[in-house]
């Protein structure tokens, strides 16, 4: 039974995109409001091996929203809102090497970002409703996922037997449309491993969260110019998730339950101090 003191709290948070709306059996809806707007669908939460986890659909229960219109600095926001400090984000991605086929699981060590038109950053010097205004912050993402939750996700995938791809490059593309041959052409030519839609800014407004975020990215298709055929459908992405997305789930679950707390409930990584002392201007959740 759950604690109702707990019900509405987390520790642990998940952001489920194409594919992965159903993450958790027994849950409590929550619905939150941010300075940001809306997140894109309210919270379930719920438990998985002692651990409090908070599951937001990324593009909400009815993938109604593209990755472009994705609210995501609500997203974000929300999460930490209930007591979450730790994020994975798992996605779908197109590969851009031959050997990075369909099913291929990908934990990416690196970021690129293509997007055009997306806000990734709280600290934009417009004042929130409360009357606060964010500070000039200036945060490092040299390295922009928690090494501690990449470790924990890798030890996860290999103990269901599911080898993965240590580390790569993920590219972000604005969307919603795919690659041009020449587009994934010259995102291979840079020495890229994967590319897709919602990676960024996740990771960039987690660690100015101070949030540990990881991404593990699952291979539908190859990209437009690692193949010959007529390019990927939406249809070919969401059928090569559905087949793999119980192995998913399963490392999730596992990777849940082997994340790092320290005893007194502290992070010992980099992202929990991301700010180094910094005053934001504004008061994070």
């Amino acid at each position: 039974m759950v604690n109702t003191a707990n019900a509405t709290r987390a520790e642990i948070g998940v952001i489920g995109g194409s594919g992965l709306y159903s993450f958790l059996d027994r849950v409590t809806e929550v619905q939150v409001d941010t300075p940001y707007g809306a997140p894109s669908d309210s919270l379930f939460l719920g438990e998985v091996a002692g651990r409090r986890v908070a599951f937001l659909p990324r593009h909400g229960r009815g993938h109604h929203l593209p990755p472009h219109r994705i609210n995501y600095r609500a997203n974000l926001w929300a999460l930490r809102s209930v007591g979450v400090r730790q994020v994975l984000g798992p996605c779908a991605v197109g590969g851009l090497r031959a050997e990075y086929g369909p099913g291929t699981l990908l934990v990416p060590d690196q970021l690129v970002d293509r997007t055009k038109a997306r806000t990734q950053t709280y600290f934009d010097g417009v004042p929130l409703p409360d009357g606060s205004v964010p500070h000039v912050v200036h945060v490092s993402l040299a390295d922009p996922y928690c090494p501690a939750g990449r470790a924990t996700v890798l030890k996860a995938a290999r103990d269901r037997d599911w080898e993965p791809v240590d580390g790569g490059t993920l590219v972000v593309v604005e969307g919603p449309r795919f690659s041009t041959r020449a587009e994934s052409l010259w995102h291979a030519a840079q020495g890229w491993s994967v590319v897709g839609m919602t990676g960024h800014p996740e990771a960039a407004l987690a660690r100015e969260l101070e949030l540990c975020y990881t991404s593990l990215t699952l291979v539908t298709d190859l990209d437009a110019g690692a193949e010959t055929g007529e390019g990927v459908s939406h249809e070919e992405v969401l059928q090569v998730f559905a087949a793999n997305v119980d192995r998913l789930r399963g490392v999730l679950f596992d990777a849940i339950a082997g994340l790092p707390v320290a005893a007194d409930g502290e992070r010992e990584c980099l992202c929990a101090g991301a700010l180094g002392g910094m005053d934001p201007g504004i008061r994070l959740p």
